[in-house]
């Protein structure tokens, strides 16, 4: 005997199929997610990292920032205190050269002049006193060029005066003090003012 079946097998193969379809579907779009998810908690966990990183270098740089600012300190520090070292120097080196320069004031200073004030600056000294006649002023330049320790006596300004009812000349001179050591020439300059009466 034939057996026929005759319940719709096409159908039911067609809505099996549908099925696995559906199937594929949600387990295709699940796998999807997931991936996206890994990916999106892999950059995220990329971004914290690089997050971490640039804190901690900015960190750093500001560290390192505060450190530059102390050593340019130090620098500034250490440059002022070889310039007072200099200063100090040159000082000490010249010591001398003022008692030198007093000595010899005294020693030519003729009895008919008098310092007001004696001005040095480096070697360069302005003499302003007065005399009771030019040639007082004379001799003291001729006796200030024949120092050992005096060159180059110049004559600035001589005018008449009268100081309690006494006519003087009042004179103002530059003259250099010969060095007695090879010193820097950016020292700083000495200031020297002293009334003397000689």
């Amino acid at each position: 005997m034939i057996r026929i079946n005759l319940l719709p097998h096409r159908e039911l193969k067609r809505k099996e199929k549908l099925k696995q379809v559906y199937v594929l579907a949600v387990i295709t779009c699940i796998i999807g997610i997931m991936i996206v998810w890994a990916g999106n908690v892999a950059i995220t966990d990329k971004i914290t990292y690089q997050n971490t990183r640039n804190l901690y270098l900015n960190n750093q740089i500001a560290v390192l920032d505060k450190q530059i600012a102390e050593i340019r300190e130090i620098k500034a520090q250490t440059q002022e205190l070889l310039l007072r070292k200099g200063v100090v120097e040159t000082l000490q080196s010249s010591r001398a050269e003022v008692v030198h320069l007093l000595d010899q004031l005294v020693r030519l200073l003729p009895d008919g002049v008098y310092l007001q004030r004696i001005k040095q600056e480096g070697h360069n000294i302005n003499l302003v006193g007065f005399a009771q006649s030019n040639a007082w002023v004379s001799t003291l330049m001729r006796n200030l060029d024949s120092s050992p320790w005096l060159e180059s006596p110049l004559l600035i300004e001589i005018k008449a005066i009268t100081v309690n009812n006494t006519r003087l000349n009042e004179f103002s001179l530059n003259v250099k003090l010969i060095p007695s050591f090879v010193y820097d020439s950016g020292a700083s300059s000495i200031s020297l003012t002293e009334d003397t009466k000689g």
